[in-house]
């Protein structure tokens, strides 16, 4: 099931919004303040987001830009009462994909939100043959791991949690997303001990100095970020 960021604060049309997107099979997570949309985007990873333009506390634009410059490709479209050219531009300019004027029909949102996860779901398979990041090459293709051009032995739980953290670099990994990342198709459960287990001897594998880690970071509270210190 993909997962949308709903940042709205009119409770009317988010009350019509979780409504339709839950009947269309989508999980909803809803901010009402710029300030709840960051929260959420540090904590989870979404595939797509849907933002209000004018806030309490700010506005769309700032959100999308500021997700641009973590390097997210998420797909992005703006609720707006202001269909004027200007703020059309100013939303394709700040990194928006497309934009919808209210009022709208719910039937023609999810049209345009199916478009645009097919849309990245496209991109996505003809980029994800490798990884890469400060030294690290994934081959998501051989399901081999190289560290400044040595191959590293890992494990498969090892494996998919080096996957899931560098596939979203420089963001919060909750504990409970990778988890339900961990779990076996054979059914065998990655308990929280166990997980603290992988990344233990991941940081082994991956980091000069386990002790004190530049990129396979713990963040006390949440869960686990892959940092990225060069672009």
């Amino acid at each position: 099931m993909n997962r949308i960021l709903l940042l709205e604060d009119d409770t009317s049309l988010i009350d019509g919004l979780q409504y339709t997107l839950k009947k269309n099979g989508f999980l909803l997570d809803v901010a009402q303040t710029t300030a709840q949309a960051y929260e959420y985007l540090k904590l989870s990873v979404y595939d797509l987001l849907l933002l209000d333009i004018t806030l309490p506390d700010g506005n769309g634009f700032n959100v999308c830009e500021w997700v641009r410059e973590q390097g997210s490709q998420v797909p992005i479209i703006f609720l707006t009462a202001m269909d004027e050219e200007v703020h059309v531009i100013r939303g394709l300019d700040s990194g928006g994909d497309d934009y919808i004027t209210k009022p709208f029909k719910l039937g023609e949102l999810c049209s345009r939100i199916r478009a645009l996860l097919r849309r990245a779901g496209s991109a996505n398979a003809e980029n994800k043959n490798t990884l890469e990041s400060d030294g690290l090459l994934i081959d998501l293709v051989g399901s081999r791991v190289s560290l400044n051009g040595k191959p590293l032995e890992l494990t498969g739980a090892e494996y998919r949690l080096l996957c899931l953290l560098v596939q979203n670099r420089n963001r919060i990994i909750t504990r409970e997303a990778i988890l339900n990342e961990l779990w076996d198709n054979a059914g065998d459960f990655v308990d929280d001990n166990t997980l603290s287990v992988y990344v233990r001897r991941l940081r082994e594998k991956v980091e000069a100095d386990p002790s004190h880690p530049k990129h396979l970071l713990t963040v006390r509270g949440f869960g686990y970020q892959w940092k990225e210190e060069s672009k």
